[in-house]
């Protein structure tokens, strides 16, 4: 097995970005209509006119996001038993990049959770 290195923190990272992405196109507008800040989001809007097209293409946004979240627990989970470095200082910073990784897929999995209630769940609760 190979040890953990920096760059597992790459996909989690990617994975984190684009979870956000999912937020930013789904979860702040349903969340701003619903608080009564309608002039927030239109402000919003015309300040950023990307998450309009982020919201057309939601689809495509949470199935890239879904793959790549997947793919970095995937990989968490594979290296979960890789060997950290002999040398102290090197292990320390392999277990601190090891529990990072680690928050940042939980994080990403709570961002795309949020989202995916928010763009797909709740038109039907409501």
């Amino acid at each position: 097995m190979k040890p953990i290195s920096l760059k597992n923190l790459i996909l989690p990272s990617i994975g984190l970005f684009t979870s956000l992405g999912t937020l930013v196109c789904c979860a702040l507008p349903a969340l701003f209509v619903a608080i009564g800040a309608g002039a927030v989001l239109v402000g919003l809007l015309s300040n950023f006119p990307f998450l309009i097209v982020l919201s057309k293409n939601k689809d495509i946004l949470f199935l890239t996001s879904g793959i790549l979240i997947g793919f970095s627990g995937f990989l968490i989970w594979k290296s979960r038993n890789a060997p950290c470095p002999a040398d102290p200082l090197k292990a320390i910073t392999c277990n601190v990049l090891r529990k990072i990784s680690i928050y940042i897929y939980f994080f990403s999995l709570l961002f795309y959770f949020i989202g995916f209630f928010f763009a797909y769940i709740i038109s039907y609760i409501i």
